[in-house]
């Protein structure tokens, strides 16, 4: 206390350092706590570990550099042109047995054969043409199938039992009476049981006893008509010439 310091004054001054006294210790007390506060959170945020700083420098943040991913490329569709298919040509029926064909202006047997790549001989055997080759514009004729060959004459053997049907090629020259003369039978059988076979068979029937061709096919009932013996004249012997007597001579 200085000399000219009054005794009250000095005694005012200690009454408000008493009265100021809890708030500093308490403003202290805060601060403290503040401080403690600031360092428990710095170390929680740091992990625990290594020194606390007020002033930490800021951890760079990495920078997170994105890879990119490999997009698999967008086939591309390519036009493929479209095939255009050629039909391929129609197959031609080939005929399984003779044909009709109308004659034209100009046609002669030679020519029809060559057309129709057959066979002339047997054009002309089918047609029971003979040697000959009489058509003219507007006629009907039978052209061969392909590969068709020339008719034969069907071996009749001479032990059949009476009535047994065979079947019988025409060939050319031949007759519904003649056939029927040559085994046994007659013209009228021989065209219902052809005709029956026809009609089982889808052919054709026979309507007219001249209007088979070579090649037909015939059923015969053979040797049910007993054929008629040729009576063959017998020869008459010639008499006998006398030998010319000879002559002797006399002496």
């Amino acid at each position: 206390m200085s000399d000219n310091e009054n005794p009250q004054e000095v005694i005012d001054k200690y009454r408000r350092k008493q009265r100021l006294l809890p708030f500093i210790l308490g403003g202290a007390a805060a601060l403290l706590v503040v401080v403690g506060i600031v360092f428990l959170v710095v170390w929680l945020v740091g992990g625990g570990g290594g020194q606390v700083s007020l002033f930490k420098t800021k951890t760079p943040t990495p920078t997170i550099t994105s890879t990119p991913t490999e997009v698999p490329p967008t086939p591309t569709v390519t036009q493929t042109p479209t095939e255009t298919l050629i039909p391929s040509p129609s197959a031609t029926l080939t005929p399984s047995g003779p044909f009709e064909y109308t004659v034209k202006e100009n046609d002669n047997c030679w020519d029809i054969a060559q057309q129709f790549e057959v066979d002339i001989l047997l054009l002309l055997t089918i047609n029971n043409f003979g040697n000959t080759c009489p058509i003219n514009p507007g006629d009907t004729i039978l052209i061969p199938a392909p590969n068709q060959e020339m008719p034969t004459e069907t071996p009749i053997p001479t032990d059949l039992p009476r009535g047994t049907k065979i079947e019988y090629i025409v060939k050319s020259g031949d007759t519904l009476a003649g056939i029927a003369s040559k085994l046994g039978s007659t013209v009228d059988d021989i065209i219902r049981e052809t005709n029956l076979y026809n009609s089982r068979n889808d052919l054709p029937e026979i309507t007219d006893v001249n209007s088979i061709n070579a090649g037909d096919l015939l059923i015969v009932p053979v040797y049910i008509v007993t054929p008629t013996p040729t009576v063959v004249p017998s020869s008459t012997p010639r008499p006998t010439t006398p030998a010319a007597p000879t002559a002797t001579a006399t002496k």
